[in-house]
């Protein structure tokens, strides 16, 4: 290898160890806050969810207590089917794209990973 590129594999070597210890670092403190709260705790016990999810609910969600049940809040998420009925007649389609994205996401391939 020329020395000139070893130089510069030698600059990217020397960014990527700084990159690693950055993630590390944000690993470290969204473990961190995630264990702050009592419900950051709690939803940690779930299997499937983990300090990033946790920490991404407990920043979303302002105040639980705000939604009636667990299915408002899962429509609010945007993960309960649409609704499309009439004269009686109960007709649930695919999941709806509202509410937030991110959060959405993280709880899908949460309980994928379950």
């Amino acid at each position: 290898i020329p020395a000139d590129a070893r130089l510069c594999l030698r600059m990217l070597e020397a960014q990527l160890r700084v990159v690693k210890a950055q993630i590390l670092e944000n690993d470290r403190r969204v473990r961190a806050s995630a264990r702050e709260t009592e419900l950051g705790r709690r939803l940690m016990e779930i299997p499937g969810v983990g300090p990033l999810l946790a920490s991404a609910f407990v920043a979303t969600v302002a105040d639980v207590h705000a939604f009636k049940s667990g299915r408002c809040l899962s429509a609010w998420i945007g993960l309960v089917p649409k609704q499309n009925s009439s004269g009686g007649k109960e007709k649930l389609g695919s999941i709806s794209k509202a509410g937030n994205r991110y959060l959405r996401q993280l709880l899908v391939v949460g309980a994928m990973a379950v």
